[in-house]
């Protein structure tokens, strides 16, 4: 049923803020340009009304830490579902997008400015031309989502298309008006959703129950994770909830970016944050050499570090990581490959990693 939200004044007497509406579209528009935390805290503007080959203009694209695009589109009023069309409408042209036209895109956009500095600059890494725009999300920001578009958006997520509604909705408060906002869909599911898309792949492949696993940063230590046994991910929400994908006995196969994939290993708890997790009956701040800046966050639910205890099956120093040209890459913590590009992967992975499936999860 449609998502209803609303807004008390605390005290004696509690009472509804009465509902009101913005002057125009446009307003809400210029409100996320100028904080665009207030669609997500992992998403960086790089375009504004661009014009479609198909005669329509885009409200906002964004771009996400793995160099995956978002496409946002706003409506003050009702969403109909001509405007789920629409959308899709120019998803077909956002999701060929190459890395000049994106770069054209984030130049106009920020008036000359450079798409790999400002991406460096926002997220601390490298934009990575391989893997950029391998995905992409539609969004939709609406007051309401009527029973049809509820249908239709629904139907799409459960056949992995990555489409969610960001409600908002507009009170009054003597002269000022307040937002307040919520999502018809966890946005980590449409995240995980994109993730098992890859550019260039006309149809999926059913998935072979194998996860790929990113592991990296200045504050990890594979050789730490290797000898304790655990994966991790952390530093905002975008990194770290694609670990609840990962349960008990699953097998994952762990890449560190740039370097190369180093290990294989079955799941052996599900995800802990870093103030639960305990190696040898410690408490991993104790234990781990990068404790101190583990620490820093380790109280704030999004920003700590997570971590899932695994049972390595097979693994290498990361001066002998095992990479090459055609292998399965992707700046999610986790994800659910489908692509005929993981199959090829986890064949070579096989033939590397001869231990892969020597052992069981420990019960």
């Amino acid at each position: 049923m449609p998502i209803k939200h609303a807004i008390w004044t605390v005290g004696e007497k509690p009472a509804p803020l009465p509902l009101s509406q913005l002057s125009s579209e446009q307003l809400l528009e210029d409100m996320i340009e100028k904080d665009p935390t207030i669609l997500s805290d992992n998403w960086m503007l790089i375009g504004r009304q661009e014009v479609t080959p198909f005669g329509g203009r885009t409200d906002l694209l964004a771009i996400d830490p793995s160099g995956n695009l978002v496409l946002i589109e706003l409506k003050r009023h009702r969403t109909p579902r001509e405007i789920v069309a629409q959308a899709l409408d120019y998803a077909a042209w956002v999701g060929k997008l190459t890395s000049d036209k994106i770069a054209q895109i984030y130049q106009r956009y920020s008036k000359g400015g450079s798409i790999n500095d400002a991406f460096k600059a926002r997220f601390g890494t490298e934009l990575d031309e391989e893997t950029l725009n391998e995905s992409h999300q539609i969004i939709l920001v609406a007051a309401e989502l009527d029973y049809a578009t509820e249908r239709i958006i629904r139907y799409l997520n459960e056949r992995d298309v990555a489409i969610n509604v960001f409600f908002f909705q507009i009170f009054q408060r003597g002269t000022e008006q307040l937002l307040s906002r919520a999502w018809y869909i966890d946005p980590g599911e449409t995240q995980i959703n994109a993730a098992t898309y890859s550019k260039g792949t006309s149809s999926k492949e059913p998935w072979n129950g194998e996860f790929y696993v990113s592991f990296g940063g200045a504050h990890r230590s594979w050789e730490e994770a290797r000898k304790h046994g655990f994966i991790s991910g952390g530093g905002g929400s975008w990194y770290s909830q694609t670990l609840k994908l990962l349960s008990s006995g699953d097998l994952v196969w762990v890449k560190i970016p740039k370097r190369g994939y180093v290990g294989v290993a079955r799941v052996i708890e599900s995800v802990q944050p870093v103030s639960e997790f305990q190696i040898d009956g410690k408490p991993c701040l104790e234990v781990l050499s990068t404790a101190d800046q583990l620490s820093l966050h380790a109280n704030d639910p999004e920003m700590a570090e997570y971590f899932v205890r695994v049972e390595w099956l097979d693994t290498v120093n990361e001066s002998s990581a095992f990479d090459g040209v055609g292998l399965f890459g992707n700046q999610n913590t986790v994800c659910q490959p489908v692509t005929p590009k993981w199959r090829h992967t986890v064949e070579r992975l096989k033939s590397k990693f001869k231990n892969w499936e020597n052992k069981t999860p420990t019960p």
